[in-house]
């Protein structure tokens, strides 16, 4: 009962932070994940169906506040642990793609490139990735003039330049400068 855990978002300037983890469990995959952006938002959507469907998934969520509140880095640790209390079940052990573990997570090694090496933290890179664009495609519909549906809340040119021209919005950081 391993989690691998992995998060999205970090380098954003407006929307959460997620995160997910997964558990294969006694299920094999029948097929191999790759980190969720060395593969198409297509086969994301697919493999993120796939994963939901057969494995054990938590998703943590760190809201923009918290992140302004907290830190960035602060933030993606309480999204990490919130995706590992979300699991349906218990793990043994935790891999977290990274450098550092989150406080209060027991048996959890950070691996760096750990998306590389471990199908879990694969399977819950594609989860995060998949969770948090579907998020921002529903904000594009709530919040027009962004292209939250195209720039998924980072720094482009187009989304600098609209915070320049229509302000921030309740999902945006207020901590990160543009």
């Amino acid at each position: 009962m391993i989690a691998g855990v992995d998060e999205v978002g970090v380098g954003c300037l407006a929307g959460p932070v997620i995160s997910a983890a997964v558990v294969f469990g006694h299920n094999k995959p029948e097929q191999v994940f790759k980190d969720s952006k060395k593969t198409s938002e297509s086969n994301r959507a697919r493999q993120a169906k796939y994963i939901n469907q057969n494995f054990y998934v938590g998703i943590g969520i760190a809201t923009p506040k918290e992140i302004d509140a907290l830190n960035i880095l602060k933030a993606t640790h309480l999204a990490m642990q919130r995706a590992v209390h979300n699991l349906p079940v218990e793990p043994a052990k935790i891999i977290i793609d990274g450098i550092h573990v989150p406080e209060n997570l027991d048996n959890a090694e950070a691996i760096v490139k750990g998306d590389e090496q471990h199908q879990e933290i694969a399977a819950a890179s594609i989860v995060a990735k998949h969770f948090r664009d579907q998020l921002m495609i529903k904000y594009a519909k709530e919040i027009e003039g962004y292209a939250f549906e195209r720039n998924k809340g980072y720094p482009t040119k187009d989304h600098k330049n609209a915070i320049n021209y229509l302000g921030y919005t309740n999902i945006h950081r207020k901590s990160f400068k543009i």
